[in-house]
């Protein structure tokens, strides 16, 4: 074996179209591309929608709504889930960020909401962003405290 005679295994390489090589390949003239047209031009790409001249899609179909973009997106954490955690032993007495990251409840740069579905029997010390009225309630009646960030 040497350089000369080395080839691609069998079944690994195509012989492509020679495209442009003159009229005896069978693919000169328009090169494949048929006659006139923006496509048979060098340099036609298609934009992104573009439906042959009819108003695109995204055109014909009305816009509404508005989009905030000063919203602020909070993470809930229900009541329930806390009480679930504290029931495995994965909660103590007090419920931080921190805590809420590791037990994967949030991200480490989320806004967190407590909400009050369920109830909260144990008393725990919450520091988070924000409260609802009845998650509030229900935590200071079990004896602990909520603190906002």
């Amino acid at each position: 074996m040497g350089l000369h005679n080395l080839k691609p295994a069998a079944g690994s390489t195509k012989n492509g179209k020679r495209i442009a090589r003159g009229e005896g390949s069978g693919h000169g003239g328009t090169s494949t591309r048929g006659h006139k047209g923006a496509k048979s031009r060098s340099g036609y790409s298609r934009k992104i929608g573009f439906e042959g001249g009819q108003m695109p899609l995204q055109r014909r179909v009305p816009k509404f709504g508005f989009k905030n973009i000063n919203r602020k997106e909070y993470v809930g954490v229900n009541l329930d889930k806390l009480q679930e955690l504290v029931d495995n032993g994965r909660i103590t007495d007090t419920v931080t960020m921190d805590v809420l990251v590791s037990n994967r409840l949030a991200r480490k740069n989320d806004l967190v909401k407590i909400l009050g579905r369920g109830e909260l029997k144990a008393k725990l010390n919450i520091t988070v962003h924000k409260f609802t009225a009845t998650a509030k309630a229900a935590i200071e009646a079990a004896g602990g405290e909520a603190v906002t960030l």
